[in-house]
């Protein structure tokens, strides 16, 4: 264990560090102080410079050189997706930690590879970024589950629709996620979100079928992916997506789990139980999305204090519904999951919350159940 901030090097220093990455880092000080960062394009090291107080003199275009710093203790990977598994793997290799977005590979034979270095470096922690996992909102439904608030869950509905056009400083403005050189397109790059809420919430998927379609001209891969699954524990449930270039209405994403006793929506910072006798809705407004809560638990585990939530192996579970799922789509079949590389489990992620805290650390507020 150790009380100075961990020294991390940045490897790409895009939209993801600016909107997601730097504001819980900028309160993290007393965690984590930036000893260089590294980025083709300076123009954007330029920019991360300005805005989070960094110095150029720390700057390189090769992030070779970077990882040959002894002043680096760890690294954040922010990358193009095809570029993940290859640096995540280097990183590894030269020593450091590694903290890296997900997923973890453009496809499922990239992400596996990547089991063989992490044994092969026991010394070293590597997380893969999914916030979800550290989401105020999902753990805290994940955690009136698990207390049996909806008695036995039977089915799940989740929807997950929008429009999805070029728009400059968003994430679909960056050229590599147009062009999509990895399977599933946007799904893998966003839906992997929403299949990491699905198995918090419900576990592990034990074999699914999958239908796609493409209404989207701008965005390589399908924009339209349906599955329909079977989970461990027994229960069954429909995840439709849909990125359509068209006009969609404004409808409410979020999905909603149907138990014995009671119903749950999650959704817009919202969790809601519906029970025969009113309603109780817990609102989280001042979440940040968890962010903050994955380089908690990143520093932890450098530090000692705790394990990894956000696994590799976590992370391959995720993607292989959207890469699977495209297979099945292909060829018409329903597709079983094995557990060739962790036990299938109607419980596969632990709840997380901050080392040595007694409780979940979320800032909820409670509407007084309803007729």
């Amino acid at each position: 264990m150790t009380t100075s901030p961990i020294r991390l090097g940045i490897i790409g220093t895009g939209l993801a560090v600016e909107q997601l990455h730097w504001p819980a880092l900028e309160q993290m000080t007393d965690r984590y102080t930036i000893t260089a960062f590294a980025d083709i394009d300076r123009a954007h090291a330029q920019h991360f410079a300005d805005y989070s107080g960094a110095s150029m003199d720390d700057f390189t275009t090769d992030y070779h050189e970077l990882l040959a710093r002894d002043e680096v203790d760890a690294v954040l990977i922010s990358l193009p997706i095809p570029l993940n598994a290859t640096v995540a793997r280097e990183s590894l290799e030269a020593g450091k930690h590694v903290i890296c977005e997900k997923p973890p590979g453009a496809n499922e034979e990239e992400a596996r590879s990547l089991i063989e270095v992490e044994s092969a470096h026991p010394d070293q922690v590597l997380l893969i970024a999914e916030n979800y996992f550290y989401r105020d909102d999902v753990r805290y439904a994940q955690s009136l589950i698990q207390e049996g608030a909806l008695g036995l869950v039977h089915l799940m509905s989740y929807r997950q629709v929008g429009q999805m056009l070029v728009q400059e400083g968003e994430f679909s403005s960056t050229r590599w996620r147009q062009e999509g050189n990895y399977v599933g397109g946007p799904h893998l790059d966003g839906g992997v979100h929403q299949i990491a809420q699905i198995r918090m919430l419900l576990g592990d998927v034990s074999r699914f079928s999958a239908e796609i379609q493409d209404a989207n001209s701008i965005f390589d891969g399908p924009s339209d992916l349906t599955l329909n699954v079977r989970f461990v524990s027994g229960a069954v449930g429909n995840y439709t997506s849909s990125l359509p270039e068209y006009f969609m209405p404004q409808e409410p994403n979020e999905m909603r789990i149907y138990g014995s006793e009671a119903a749950m929506a999650v959704g817009n910072k919202k969790v809601t139980i519906y029970r025969p006798d009113g309603t109780e809705t817990y609102t989280f407004e001042a979440m940040d999305g968890g962010y903050f809560g994955e380089f908690l638990n990143f520093h932890e585990a450098v530090t000692g204090q705790a394990p990894v939530v956000g696994t590799l192996v976590q992370s391959i579970r995720n993607m292989e519904l959207i890469t699977k799922g495209m297979r099945s789509a292909e060829s018409g079949k329903v597709i079983e999951l094995t557990d060739d590389i962790s036990s299938l489990s109607a419980t596969p992620l632990p709840l997380w919350t901050p080392a040595g805290a007694e409780t979940l650390q979320v800032d909820v507020s409670r509407e007084v159940p309803s007729s």
